[in-house]
């Protein structure tokens, strides 16, 4: 292991721990399938941690919106509300403040994909959880010091998605450092489950504690994410280089795996698919972000099955969104791996939530049934195509034969398109809080046409899959059956 590897792998080595990382017996070329294979499961694990907490941390802005403007009263939790969050226009000062977090989420994005490839990926990444989680707890101590002050929320928020701006890059860089690109869509799509898990666990800590007051909903994610922070900058292993392991996309190296030369964003943009894809997830993400940001209040302020559930129970029933988003990532990563047509899958699944949108705006009241199935339905067909272009497309196309197949791109890449969606993000959940006070029915209709939208946008990258398709057919059989995940990470 070299010197800028993980301090606690390091220690685990002087103690005996290498050798059951590394591995026992065998050729020298079994043993290193060994070890790679070891180091791919944990880079999976932690990375899995890492952008689950980074979600989780994001949650608690949606779980508080109905305490901080409880209009109308719908509870015990809270018959008041917040200032300056309690008057007419709380609503649209709760849309302001995730404004100012996506915002600077999406500005961050694009500076923080070229540091990723620039800097330690371990090291970034651990920092920006750590300071994620302290702007996420300081927005929780309002409630503590009896802060009324917009401005000090908004500032708050605003830092927090500068942190959070480093999460994403940094994690698909050290995937994509680790995985070349066999099977790559259910493997991701399995991994991006992250973001569903990140989802629910925050709904469901932030809602736990919001009897002990508001600000606990905050100190607690916050917490974690900081915590989570230190596990990944003692433990993961963010390059092969680093312990003498070949790169699936390059030849090894001794030399130090953090380079200046990292690909700009200028270059990056240009190879091919990389707008198409991120000016879709533009519009996907102003969909998914509006229901995370949203559905509590939605389904706080909407009659069920003639009833008004309260603010905790809107929060864990609108899990089942993220619950649905678990099976779309699968699905649309193992689609995309047996037809090879990524934009055919996402562009499929954008157009069918389209109606799914409406019928949930439509017969989401008939039951509380009724709407766990059709929400379930949603949250599969949105964040379907929001999880394979954050996660197989970033990578395939971040080790383009454009960039010679450099994962240095990886990071950079990533930022691009995650970014681009992210302004989507910030859009959606800001007309919403305009929107919403002329009637959801409208809120809708902007959600149904986003998400066609982003299904036209790809329609040229579809016709190119599906010629390719044609061309190949009469050529190739069937493909052959691949092996399942765990050969496939060897």
């Amino acid at each position: 292991m070299r010197p800028g590897g993980p301090p606690g792998l390091k220690f685990l080595s002087r103690f005996g721990g290498e050798s059951s990382i590394s591995g026992h017996g065998g050729d020298p070329e079994a043993k290193t399938k060994q070890r790679k294979k070891k180091f791919k499961y944990l880079v999976l694990l932690l990375t899995f941690l890492a952008y689950a907490c980074f979600h989780a941390s994001r949650k608690p802005p949606s779980i508080v919106k109905s305490v901080l403007h409880p209009d109308p009263p719908s509870d015990q939790t809270s018959t008041t509300g917040w200032p300056p969050f309690d008057r007419e226009d709380g609503t649209v000062k709760l849309g302001e403040i995730d404004l100012a977090f996506l915002v600077f989420y999406s500005l961050g994005m694009y500076v923080a994909g070229h540091l990723g490839d620039s800097l330690d990926l371990r090291v970034f990444l651990a920092g920006g959880m750590v300071g994620s989680g302290f702007f996420v707890a300081l927005f929780g101590l309002g409630s503590f010091w009896n802060v009324h002050r917009f401005g000090f929320y908004f500032a708050v928020q605003a830092m927090a998605g500068l942190f959070q701006a480093t999460g994403w890059p940094s994690v698909v860089a050290v995937v994509g450092n680790w995985f070349g690109k066999r099977k790559r869509g259910l493997i991701m799509g399995v991994w991006n489950a992250h973001t569903s898990v990140g989802n629910i666990l925050g709904s469901v800590l932030a809602a736990s504690v919001l009897d002990y007051g508001w600000g606990w909903s905050f100190l607690l994610p916050g917490a974690l994410i900081a915590m989570a922070g230190v596990v990944v900058f003692l433990f993961l292993p963010a390059y092969p280089e680093d312990f003498g392991l070949p790169s699936p996309h390059r030849a090894p190296s001794a030399s130090p795996s953090p380079s200046p030369s990292a690909v700009g964003l200028v270059a990056a943009s240009r190879i091919p698919g990389v707008l198409p894809f991120a000016l879709c997830l533009f519009f996907a993400k102003l969909v998914a972000y509006t229901f995370m940001y949203w559905l509590p209040f939605y389904l706080n302020q909407t009659e069920i099955g003639g009833e008004r559930m309260s603010v905790r129970t809107a929060g864990m029933l609108s899990t089942v969104f993220d619950v649905g988003g678990i099976v779309g990532g699968v699905l649309a990563g193992y689609i995309s791996d047996r037809v090879n047509a990524r934009a055919t899958t996402a562009a499929g699944f954008m157009f069918l939530s389209v109606p799914a949108l409406f019928a949930y705006r439509s017969y989401g009241g008939a039951s509380k049934a009724t709407n766990v199935v059709l929400m379930l339905i949603a949250g599969s067909l949105v964040n379907g195509p929001y999880s394979l272009i954050t996660t197989a497309v970033s990578a395939d196309l971040g080790t383009h034969p454009s960039v010679n197949g450099d994962a240095r791109a990886l990071a950079t890449v990533a930022a691009i398109i995650d970014g681009t969606g992210s302004a989507g993000a910030a859009l959606g959940p800001l007309l919403t809080g305009v929107l919403s006070t002329r009637g959801w029915g409208q809120v809708f209709t902007m959600l149904a046409a986003s998400a066609a939208a982003a299904g036209a946008l790809l329609v040229f990258l579809v016709k190119a899959e599906i010629s390719e398709m044609i061309s190949h057919r009469p050529r190739h059989g069937p493909a052959p059956a691949e092996p399942l995940l765990g050969s496939s990470i060897s």
